[in-house]
């Protein structure tokens, strides 16, 4: 399979948090956009509603966060192998 580069740049902010999650998740930042862009290409879009205002429900607690995106994670990285 022939691979090729994507780039983009993003606030210098958003780099740090970016890089401190997908570590805190067990991933790494290329990991976590070859996860999002394999979902994207999936769904045919974006992986969850897009719209200008949203009611985000929050995790009960920081595990169950975990494990959600440690699940999702692994079903994405499945999917594109």
């Amino acid at each position: 399979m022939e691979t090729v580069q994507i780039a983009t740049r993003i606030d210098k902010q958003q780099n740090r948090r970016f890089r401190e999650i997908s570590k805190a998740i067990g991933t790494t930042p290329s990991d976590a956009l070859r996860i999002f862009i394999a979902s994207f290409n999936s769904e045919g879009g974006f992986p969850f509603e897009v719209k200008l205002k949203s009611t985000i429900e929050a995790f009960d607690n920081e595990d169950e966060a975990t494990k959600f995106a440690s699940k999702m994670s692994r079903r994405m990285l499945d999917e594109t192998r």
